[in-house]
């Protein structure tokens, strides 16, 4: 008599520890995580959401194609900060950080996340959340204090909502966790949505 059935592996193509941190969250542990290298950067006339669904594919492709892994479930994810049709950056100076939360300073702002997953069988699947987010008027004096805590640094949109910026977020409609880096609900029905056991860490987790 053969052994039980070992599951798919799952390998997250992220090196982002918020996503790591979400996915345990509901109770998932990947077998691997990779970082992926590919180039980011805006095509011309590139609209946000398809910007973020297109970097999300390619991530997970380029896992693929670097791991070698087609009996793996790969998860990548994108998300992308939005004005209007503007893309905004991922902070890397004061000077890029100041420029963003000026822009978003009292107004609505859209956060996009795409979700890719590249199934055991090779098929791409994909989903794109837009989140709205509302973000107060700002004083010079409490966007000089957030940029004097670095949180922003590396950030879409150069802040942070799981961190010190929450105090600036009026409201949200959407998903948080996908402005955070990966909407957990849509990512959970994706996977068992071809067959990858979301659930069965979660006796273990309560215990």
């Amino acid at each position: 008599m053969s052994g039980p059935i070992r599951p798919a592996r799952l390998i997250l193509a992220s090196a982002s520890p918020r996503r790591l941190a979400l996915l345990g969250q509901i109770g998932i542990r990947p077998d691997l995580v990779h970082q992926t290298d590919i180039d980011e950067s805006v095509r011309k006339a590139e609209l946000p959401a398809h910007h973020a669904r297109r970097l999300a594919g390619e991530k997970a492709e380029s896992c693929r194609h670097a791991l070698g892994t087609p009996e793996a479930f790969i998860l990548a994810a994108d998300t992308v900060v939005a004005a209007g049709r503007r893309i905004l950056p991922k902070a890397e100076s004061e000077e890029d950080a100041r420029r963003c939360l000026d822009l978003l300073s009292g107004r609505s702002h859209r956060v996009y996340t795409a979700v890719a997953l590249v199934t055991p069988a090779g098929r791409l699947r994909e989903r794109l959340v837009e989140t709205r987010v509302k973000v107060k008027r700002l004083a010079p004096a409490e966007i000089d204090a957030y940029l004097a805590s670095g949180e922003w640094r590396g950030k879409a949109g150069g802040y942070a909502i799981q961190g010190l910026a929450s105090a600036f977020v009026l409201g949200l409609i959407g998903s948080y966790s996908g402005v955070v880096g990966l909407p957990l609900y849509e990512t959970a029905t994706l996977l068992e949505g071809e067959g990858f056991p979301v659930r069965s860490g979660w006796a273990k987790a309560a215990a």
